[in-house]
């Protein structure tokens, strides 16, 4: 049996408010997230198996760690960047990390074992600068091919293809952990990286005039090495932005300690723990799919940029306050859940179509400068404000008290971030 193309568009525009001529780039766009987080997903639950190992005293020089190396990374990139055409750099940007995590998976499946106590240091960096760059450049690609009116009806549809892929690749973790092994996991991981390279070769053209004025094939972005960095300092939106990013890891650091502290005080073994985290994805990734399928894109029309930001600010002041009454296993489940659904139906996406409003360049140097050193550097704050409250005496409850009153900064960034994308987008289009 058949189904008309008008069926098919009926089926679509219900699911994610998707127009006459959008299926397509929109469909592959989710394929390509699905591989990019499918990858991903595979390596997380290894890396905060190997974080709960380390402890929340090491964990701050982890950060510390990933931060320094981030910031070397960037310029890097920008270069790259202001050098090739976006459908070029893009390949290459990826594949920089495939050949990394090869390299791991040889050197832990044949290395020799005086080298084992770095490999979980380094490894765990490599994934956390990884959880970074491969989603920005997946999204600064969007915010360049879609409209702003367009990245708020698809961005959650196109979301969906992420969550499906961090579902899969956290249940193919949860499930063969402990069967196959880390080179194994981090191989698989390769090869649905390298799917997702396939899919961006194969994108069509840009709805946006400004770039498909533009020979999209041939033509660099441009500018210099450090324009994310001077970008940013020089714009008050960009900083917002930044503020908004710091807020939102601080809380996230400071979850993940706990989540170090009660999950390590539960589970002793490491392939136990990994297994553990891997089913914590797998729920957060299910609860989040219909969300993004039927209600993100509709909850960024209707409410608009601003309140749909403020969603995550008022998620973490409940859950932290419940975190910092009743510390146990099952509140942390439920916060860390609840919050982690919210940052991928809401807050990501909302977040993504604030970029759609920026010039080009913004778009891959700036974004990518705010999504991997602002991130880790709002990692920083976190990591060793933990760590110093832990020193003085503070329980983790207390620290969780002390972490709801950020919410209320959060919150205003939010509105404020709302109305100024408003103001460029009507820029924009008269």
């Amino acid at each position: 049996m058949t189904v008309s193309p008008s069926a098919w568009q009926r089926v679509m525009g219900r699911l994610g408010t998707i127009e006459p001529g959008e299926e397509r780039s929109t469909l592959l766009a989710a394929t390509y997230f699905f591989f990019a987080l499918a990858s991903y997903f595979i390596l997380r639950a290894v890396r905060d198996a190997v974080g709960v190992a380390a402890g929340t005293g090491q964990l701050p020089w982890l950060f510390t760690g990933t931060l320094l190396t981030t910031l070397v990374m960037n310029p890097a990139y920008s270069a790259v960047v202001a050098r090739l055409p976006v459908r070029r750099f893009i390949p290459i940007v990826y594949r920089v990390f495939i050949a990394a995590l090869l390299f791991f998976a040889a050197t832990i499946k044949y290395g020799p074992p005086s080298i084992e106590p770095y490999l979980g240091p380094a490894f765990w960096i490599l994934t956390s600068i990884y959880s970074l760059f491969i989603p920005s450049v997946f999204w600064g690609f969007m915010a360049d091919t879609f409209r702003p009116e367009q990245g708020k009806r698809l961005f959650g549809f196109i979301s969906v293809g992420g969550t499906l892929g961090a579902l899969a690749g956290a249940f193919l973790t949860s499930r063969l952990a402990e069967l196959v092994g880390t080179p194994v996991l981090m191989v698989m991981s390769v090869v649905l990286l390298e799917c997702a390279v396939q899919a961006a070769r194969r994108f069509p053209p840009s709805f946006r005039p400004d770039t498909r004025a533009r020979d999209e094939e041939s033509r660099a972005v441009g500018g210099s090495s450090l324009a994310g960095i001077t970008h940013v300092l020089g714009s008050p939106y960009l900083l917002g932005i930044c503020v908004y990013m710091l807020m939102f890891t601080i809380g996230s650091t400071i979850l993940y300690f706990q989540q170090a502290e009660i999950v390590g005080a539960r589970y002793a073994d490491r392939e136990a723990r990994t297994a553990f985290l891997a089913t914590v994805d797998t729920v957060v990734q299910s609860l989040t799919i219909l969300t993004q399928l039927f209600v993100t894109g509709r909850v960024l029309r209707w409410l608009g940029v601003g309140l749909t930001l403020a969603i995550m600010p008022v998620l973490s002041l409940v859950g932290f306050g419940a975190l910092g009454m009743w510390g146990t296993l099952a509140v942390f489940v439920v916060f860390q859940v609840t919050r982690r659904a919210g940052e991928y139906a809401f807050g990501r996406p909302a977040r993504e179509v604030l970029f759609t409003v920026v010039p080009p360049e913004d778009k891959y140097k700036a974004k990518n400068f705010i999504d991997t050193f602002v991130y880790r550097g709002g990692d920083q704050i976190g990591a060793w404000s933990y760590a110093g409250l832990s020193a003085v005496g503070l329980a983790a409850s207390s620290i969780s008290l002390l972490a709801a009153p950020l919410s209320a900064v959060w919150l205003a960034v939010a509105f404020w971030l709302g109305k100024q994308q408003l103001r460029r987008q009507a820029a924009e289009a008269s």
